[in-house]
């Protein structure tokens, strides 16, 4: 009987976290990381997360990582817009930031929500 109310509790939660994969459309793959949006993490954004986590991180492979570095991410996004002064050579605009911030608030939600340990 035990073991039944496990499984049916495990299904729910892997329903729960297939469900918010696809809501928010992350997908990862093995060679490449993380695909959020269409878009390849490590390729596409390695260096604005390498810039903005004080060079603490190079790639969103490592969710507890980005999670513990999101606080100081997020600070240094919402400085750099509120100054309007934008890393040229990162290419940033406040349009580009901002969907930055979001990825990893994605992420951040999923590791917290399904990976990280209670």
């Amino acid at each position: 009987m035990l073991n039944k109310l496990k499984n049916v509790f495990k299904s729910s939660k892997a329903k729960e976290e297939e469900a918010y994969l696809m809501e928010h459309a992350i997908q990862f793959d093995p060679e490449q990381g993380y695909i959020v949006d269409g878009v390849i993490l490590n390729q596409a954004l390695s260096e604005r997360l390498e810039y903005y986590s004080n060079r603490r991180l190079k790639k969103f492979d490592d969710l507890q990582a980005l999670y513990y570095a999101a606080m100081l991410i997020n600070e240094k996004i919402d400085l750099e817009i509120a100054q309007q002064r934008f890393v040229a050579r990162l290419g940033n605009t406040e349009e580009n930031l901002v969907q930055f911030k979001q990825i990893v608030q994605k992420l951040n939600d999923y590791y917290r929500n399904f990976i990280r340990e209670k």
